[in-house]
């Protein structure tokens, strides 16, 4: 992952909702509340956010409904105006972009994904995946193999005849991936895909996206309101209230050290063992003694080896090489709890 030029690059971005939102924001005093806001007969909907992602990154959005997630999410594409800060994309600031431009940029660089399919009843899936190369005007032959392929990469081959009302909900879903890959966007929008999906599908496809992932390498803008489901698939969390980020981090920072008082509570039920990995832990320039274990390993899968050594410090390695040392006591206490 580079991080040295952001995708996209958000700063100090407000959307507010009301009569005259640029004049009220102009006219608004410093620190004023959510509450305040909303008495004035405005909604901040997202509230003085700076936050960057990028390349090849997956940053999952979450808070509870009404928390902002999603108008951040379309102010990223502009699907929604900005009241006031600046949005780039790839170094590009989409407020400055005519309609035609905005119009080219989503259409070659931006792929989305909605938790309502909307999939052509009509059509069948070859159809639905083809259809925005369609509207991009490409011949028939083109699309047609370009829908076969991402047909075949979600895991729908032997399907292209179907319609929608023959699948399952799961591979409806399906549908809807390969019909926004179809694009082959660098820029990926997700709004709470899997949430009206039964658990044991939800988990599947969990899988499915992470393996797509690692195949595309795209940059992911993930909105859920489901913790574990942000712990899976995140690179970092951005967590969400009343418009704002409340914290930006990894997840295992945001579980070993949430910001506020919000996020702790969020926090409070996740089993961290099975959420912070061994790379986190280790102290840079210590030396430990024995085999190493791998940066990725989590707590909860080192558990036996844990419990049953002896060793004050464990090397930790990653891709082969030495980064430090982890204090076993470190991972005993998120293991078994720290002793009081």
């Amino acid at each position: 992952m580079s991080v040295a030029t952001p995708v996209i690059s958000c700063k100090n971005v407000w959307k507010i909702f009301g009569a005259n939102p640029k004049a009220f924001l102009k006219n608004m005093s410093p620190g004023t509340s959510f509450e305040d806001i909303q008495a004035a007969g405005y909604i901040a909907g997202v509230k003085d956010v700076s936050i960057d992602v990028h390349r090849g990154e997956m940053l999952v959005i979450m808070g509870l409904s009404g928390s902002g997630k999603s108008t951040l999410v379309r102010c990223f594409s502009r699907l929604h105006d900005i009241t006031s800060g600046t949005i780039k994309v790839e170094g590009q600031d989409i407020m400055a972009l005519p309609e035609k431009e905005l119009i080219d940029l989503r259409r070659s660089k931006m792929g989305m994904v909605f938790q309502s399919f909307g999939l052509l009843p009509h059509r069948t899936v070859l159809e639905n995946v083809a259809f925005p190369l369609e509207m991009r005007g490409q011949d028939k032959h083109t699309r047609r193999e370009r829908a076969l392929e991402v047909i075949k990469l979600v895991g729908l081959e032997g399907r292209e005849e179907y319609f929608p009302r023959e699948l399952s909900g799961g591979q409806q879903q399906r549908v809807g991936i390969a019909r926004s890959l179809a694009i082959e966007p660098d820029i990926w929008f997700l709004d709470e895909p899997f949430s009206a999906l039964d658990p044991l599908i939800r988990k599947e496809m969990q899988d499915e996206f992470l393996r797509l992932q690692q195949l595309l390498n795209k940059t992911i803008g993930f909105i859920t309101h489901d913790f574990d489901e942000a712990l899976r698939l995140a690179d970092r969390i951005a967590i969400m209230k009343d418009g704002a980020v409340e914290q930006c981090d990894t997840p295992d920072q945001i579980v070993l050290h949430p910001a506020t008082e919000y996020v702790r509570k969020f926090t409070e039920d996740i089993d961290k063992a099975r959420v912070v990995h061994a790379g986190v832990l280790a102290k840079a320039g210590q030396v430990g003694t024995g085999d190493p274990v791998d940066a990725r390993a989590t707590v909860h899968g080192m558990a036996r080896m844990l419990v049953n050594d002896n060793r004050d410090m464990i090397p930790v390695q990653r891709s082969g090489a030495l980064i430090g040392a982890m204090p076993r006591q470190d991972a005993l206490d998120i293991l078994l709890g720290a002793e009081s």
